[in-house]
């Protein structure tokens, strides 16, 4: 069985005071929705559980009624940190659970097949991670906003969601992450800790993250480019 985890417990900070940007409409939807439809309409995973803030556990219930997400196991309250959500979603996991994937619910712009494409990386080589190639030229910035030099650009990628994993690997990666008390911003990040490696899914086409009230417009635009 594989099993996605979407959370969307963030505090939005950068949205402004409370803005929950995981219902904030885009298009004819709410921003969770399209993520929650995406995963509905892969033929490769089989079960979803979503992770949204307590507050917001009546209207993710709303929202997944009215969109008929099926694959929906069940929604949980996150935690404070994000790795605390994923972890409360992956004490779910039964144990027939071979493949799991993690995404952010503020990337509406993911598609069937890009979920597909990390799950069959997880399949093949534990681990499956949405990631770009950077074209920009990169300052590293010590402080202030003095460069101190100049990244190859030729090395580097934008990690995204969603990733996944082998539910074994996933497992021990949080744990490695509670045992060194260690914060990490994504899974990849957990499954480093390891030791293990992590291979990377590129991916070309849009996959925006909604982080300021900015980024909308262009989400709206990316996803008629899906």
């Amino acid at each position: 069985m594989n099993v996605a985890i979407i959370v969307a417990a963030g505090k939005s900070e950068r949205m402004g005071t409370g803005v929950d940007k995981a219902f904030l409409s885009l298009g004819s939807k709410p921003i969770i929705a399209w993520s929650l439809l995406a995963f509905e309409a892969c033929e490769d995973v089989d079960q979803i559980i979503l992770v949204v803030r307590r507050e917001q556990l009546l209207a993710a219930k709303s929202v997944a009624q009215m969109f008929g997400i099926s694959k929906l196991q069940t929604i949980l309250p996150g935690g404070g940190k994000r790795q605390d959500s994923v972890m409360s979603g992956m004490e779910l996991l039964g144990p027939d659970t071979r493949l799991v994937v993690v995404h952010d619910g503020a990337r509406p712009c993911v598609t069937p097949g890009l979920i597909s494409e990390t799950l069959r990386y997880a399949k093949r080589h534990g681990c499956g991670i949405a990631a770009t190639r950077i074209w920009d030229t990169v300052k590293y910035v010590e402080r202030g906003t003095t460069v101190d030099h100049t990244l190859d650009r030729s090395k580097l990628w934008a990690v995204q969601t969603p990733q996944a994993f082998n539910a074994e690997l996933l497992r021990r990666a949080y744990k490695a992450v509670v045992e060194k008390k260690a914060t990490v911003t994504d899974e990849a990040s957990a499954v480093e800790l390891l030791g293990e490696p992590v291979r990377l899914v590129e991916w070309t086409r849009p996959n925006i993250k909604i982080t300021t009230v900015e980024d909308m417009p262009l989400a709206a635009v990316a996803m008629q480019l899906n």
